[in-house]
């Protein structure tokens, strides 16, 4: 998902589940405001994996897009989608945000420590 569309949804005020997998000392240096922290990446491992599973019921009990935010909009997002789409998560809610967390340009709907 291209970062003007998640900006535009956002700001419409839009259902969507922000899932946020940055490292956690990375995470608090820059977010997406409203994003759910799971410091799941680099999502390779049983333990990086288990760290996904607190945000299932949330994403699970909502129908709104699920947009996927690593660091650079890669490797541990694919492993995240995919890892979501084996739980049962409908393809069609997940979505990849495009060049991550360094990608994303619109400091109004960031936070910074």
């Amino acid at each position: 998902m291209p970062g003007t569309q998640l900006e535009q949804r956002l700001k419409a005020g839009e259902p969507v589940v922000v899932l946020d997998i940055q490292v956690e000392e990375e995470f608090p240096q820059h977010h997406i405001q409203g994003a759910v922290p799971t410091h799941a990446y680099p999502v390779k491992t049983d333990a990086d994996r288990a760290k996904l599973q607190a945000s299932l019921e949330q994403i699970r009990t909502s129908d709104a897009p699920v947009v996927i935010v690593c660091p650079r909009g890669a490797g541990g997002a694919t492993r995240t989608y995919d890892y979501l789409k084996a739980q049962g998560i409908p393809e069609s809610r997940l979505f990849i945000l495009e060049k991550g967390q360094a990608g994303w340009s619109c400091p109004e709907l960031t936070q910074f420590r």
